[in-house]
């Protein structure tokens, strides 16, 4: 391994790369040719003798090489950064990066993502990604199984629940069991996602039948169809209806955990804790406190948390 031809230039650019996981859009970033940087990242692997990144179909993701080398890079940038500013006799300064998902945004975070915050939208993967590269100082998802290899804070968790319509004859009851739903015909995610893959197995699980009424992706969406009564969905709790839709939770389904993340030995990072007091504020004063759901009826060992938003 030929450390000392690790440039600084492969470095930024393979920052800019595991940024966009796209060549075409980090080389209009860097302002070179797609060739010249697939010859940089390629240099850059050969010189490490580690594979950065694999490709399935047209979704790249980084390896666990990858993510280190993007990390180192981004801790060199931030280090140089704060030495220029220092030789100006200036105050290094940067936004905090805080990524998440779409639901995560839309439900949750409320004003915490308002001012002075650059932000990442992504689904999981995405997000733990962001925030194992160091592109994001913290990262709020929904974890069923928390990484070794990141701190993890709990913030909320929330029931699962049924969205139906406000005349349905579900909606009359407080609170509902998966044996509501048999005959349903529901709006669920595409088929292999979390939310997807964890509702089937909790209704095979209990038994009952159901057909799916329509795919979608995202909990706005997901409402949108169960307004137009095309049919009912399971969505996390935490979400807010459109008018004529209302939810009730689903007593045998388990909570749904959301997790802020970041780095190992980043918990005093100002960075990371302020974005933390941003969030924990706005948990507390947009009127969505941390809540879970009622202990399951049934004997049956509950599905592990759908992930989606």
């Amino acid at each position: 391994m030929e450390l000392s031809r690790v440039s600084t230039d492969a470095l930024a650019s393979f920052a800019a790369f595991a940024e966009r996981l796209n060549f075409t859009r980090a080389a209009e970033d860097l302002h070179i040719s797609q060739p010249a940087l697939h010859v940089k990242i390629r240099k850059l692997a050969e010189t490490l003798g580690r594979p950065l990144y694999t490709r399935h179909g047209r979704r790249i993701a980084l390896t666990p090489a990858g993510e280190a080398v993007a990390r180192l890079a981004r801790d060199l940038d931030a280090r140089v950064s704060a030495f220029l500013a220092d030789l100006d006799g200036t105050a290094p300064s940067r936004l905090p990066v805080l990524a998440a998902g779409e639901g995560a945004y839309l439900y949750l975070l409320g004003d915490a993502v308002r001012h002075g915050v650059r932000l990442i939208n992504g689904d999981r993967a995405r997000t733990l990604t962001a925030v194992r590269t160091g592109r994001a100082d913290l990262g709020v998802a929904v974890l069923d199984v928390l990484p070794a290899d990141l701190a993890t804070v709990p913030l909320a968790a929330y029931p699962q629940a049924l969205a139906i319509p406000d005349d349905h004859p579900l909606a009359d009851r407080p609170s509902l069991t998966l044996a509501d739903l048999a005959g349903a015909s529901l709006v669920v995610p595409p088929p292999a996602g979390p939310h997807r893959v964890a509702l089937e197995r909790a209704l095979r699980a209990a038994g009952v039948p159901w057909t799916a009424a329509v795919e979608a992706e995202g909990w706005p969406l997901l409402l949108h169809f169960v307004s137009l009564r095309a049919g009912l969905a399971v969505v996390n709790g935490c979400v807010v209806p459109p008018p004529g839709v209302v939810l009730r939770e689903i007593i045998d389904l388990p909570a749904v955990p959301y997790y802020a993340v970041h780095l190992p030995g980043r918990d005093a990072d100002p960075l990371v804790t302020g974005l933390l007091t941003r969030i924990r504020t706005a948990l507390t004063t947009t009127g969505s406190p941390p809540c879970t759901s009622r202990s399951p009826s049934t004997s049956t060992p509950p599905p592990r948390p759908s992930g989606t938003c």
